[in-house]
């Protein structure tokens, strides 16, 4: 029984007190210029430029809910004038007012769905065109141009500027609208891997096309996918995955020595550490590379200098066993290294190499 109750209650989640004051004060310009500049709150059957009740309705989703497809420009504009059509054409054929009037609702309704266009106060412009016949008659078509097509394209131009001055959105943003930047990527969260064809056949298929379209959809999926992210087990670190179990050099091991572990071992990298395991510096295979083109011999004629403190990199980037895989990847990805040390009180406990950040990423991508 309570879940029955619970029905009736309200279910649009809370809103920020500014954000209905937003909404709110647009309804109030939208009608207010409307009515002191274009439209009269006196039914003017000449010239028809007056203002009726849908329009109220018209404003709230303009202003309230600019993101909705139900309060796009074509279903708002398209939608009011096809429904005012429609029951202008009832009107001049039907005589008996219930069934005119439902008549009315009825097949505008229907119309305005096979024409994409669904507006919900149209439904309230076919009402008040059946409820009002001799002013139809008067007026004819008309109606539909002035005052409900006139008044509708009013209210949205000034939607669509009201929402450029209060940092919001209308029209929405199309799926296939350039990023941020004028490049064709979308932001990281909403890059889900599904086309455009693909997120409007789940619209369809749960029947939400009328209250959600297609961008706002990739949004959502992509911030609820982030979302989910933060509930799954605590964060891969560095101590986690790192290789603990080390081959090092000390800093006065030749150039042969270096080359011959490389070679054994198929590394990447060597690190080089003093006796007690104090982390100095680090090898990598590059290095190797450059010794044996060269610089090497240049350095052995002018003093020796092939010792692995003389070829060491001292800079490399470094990380703690608490350090998250994510900042790993960012660590290897900006310094183009193949292995990150992992520095506790001065001293080597384990590196992470490229080959263990991609095992990491595998599992993880095979749990989630």
């Amino acid at each position: 029984m309570s879940s029955f109750l619970k029905a009736f209650g309200p279910a649009i989640a809370r809103t920020r007190p500014s954000e209905a004051f937003r909404a709110g004060a647009g309804a109030f310009l939208g009608i207010a210029i409307c009515g002191l500049f274009v439209l009269t709150p006196a039914v003017d059957l000449h010239l028809g430029f007056y203002l009726i009740a849908p329009f109220g309705a018209t404003s709230v989703l303009l202003f309230a809910v600019p993101n909705s497809p139900l309060a796009q420009p074509w279903s708002a504009i398209g939608g009011n004038t096809i429904a005012a059509l429609v029951s202008v054409a009832i009107c001049l054929v039907v005589v008996d007012p219930i069934l005119r009037i439902a008549l009315s609702v009825g097949l505008a309704l229907t119309v305005m769905i096979l024409c994409r266009a669904v507006h919900p106060p149209a439904g309230a412009v076919a009402m008040t065109a059946a409820m009002n016949p001799q002013d139809v008659a008067e007026l004819g078509f008309v109606f539909a141009l002035t005052p409900v097509a006139t008044g509708t394209t009013l209210l949205v131009l000034i939607a669509i500027l009201y929402a450029r001055m209060t940092g919001r959105r209308y029209p929405f943003r199309q799926f296939n609208e350039p990023g941020a930047h004028g490049t064709a990527d979308r932001a990281p969260f909403e890059r889900l891997g599904l086309t455009n064809e693909e997120l409007t056949e789940i619209l369809k298929r749960y029947r939400q096309s009328f209250n959600l379209g297609v961008e706002d959809l990739a949004r959502l999926i992509g911030a609820a996918e982030m979302q989910a992210a933060t509930h799954r087990k605590a964060p891969v670190l560095a101590a986690d995955l790192m290789s603990r179990d080390l081959v090092t050099v000390p800093p006065d091991a030749s150039f042969a020595d270096i080359t011959e572990l490389f070679k054994r071992h198929r590394f990447t990298s060597l690190p080089v550490v003093t006796d007690g395991r104090r982390f100095l510096g680090i090898i990598f295979q590059i290095h190797l590379v450059v010794q044996k083109r060269g610089v090497g011999a240049i350095l052995f004629r002018r003093g020796g200098r092939n010792k692995a403190r003389d070829i060491m990199e001292t800079t490399s980037p470094r990380a703690t066993p608490d350090t998250s895989l994510a900042v790993l990847v960012h660590l290897m990805a900006e310094s183009d290294v193949d292995a990150v040390p992992v520095i506790e009180n001065e001293r080597i406990v384990g590196v992470v190499t490229r080959t263990d950040l991609i095992a990491a990423l595998a599992r993880s991508t095979l749990v989630s």
